[in-house]
């Protein structure tokens, strides 16, 4: 006899909420965006700024901003958070 299968509970969880990180390893230079903004896909953040080159921060989602987790001058690893968003 089969047994039937039941989704387990959180199994459908939908987190809208995202982080944006950083794409290189360098000093942050955000850009003017303040807490509520509505970003796009593709929007720049802000750069990070290595020796010799500037990575721009773009967001991949379109959402609202709630806020920078990174600040100017801060400096940058690689896949560390820059920037938090709650997708629409």
């Amino acid at each position: 006899m089969a047994v039937p299968v039941v989704p387990l509970h959180g199994e459908r969880l939908a987190v809208p909420e995202r982080m944006i990180v950083a794409p290189a390893v360098g000093v942050f230079r955000p850009a003017e965006f303040d807490a509520g903004a509505t970003l796009s896909v593709g929007d720049v953040l802000g750069v990070i700024e290595g020796p010799g080159t500037e990575e721009p921060v773009r967001s991949p989602f379109r959402g609202t901003l709630m806020g920078m987790l990174a600040h100017a001058g801060e400096r940058m690893r690689e896949g560390q958070p820059v920037a938090w968003l709650r997708m629409t």
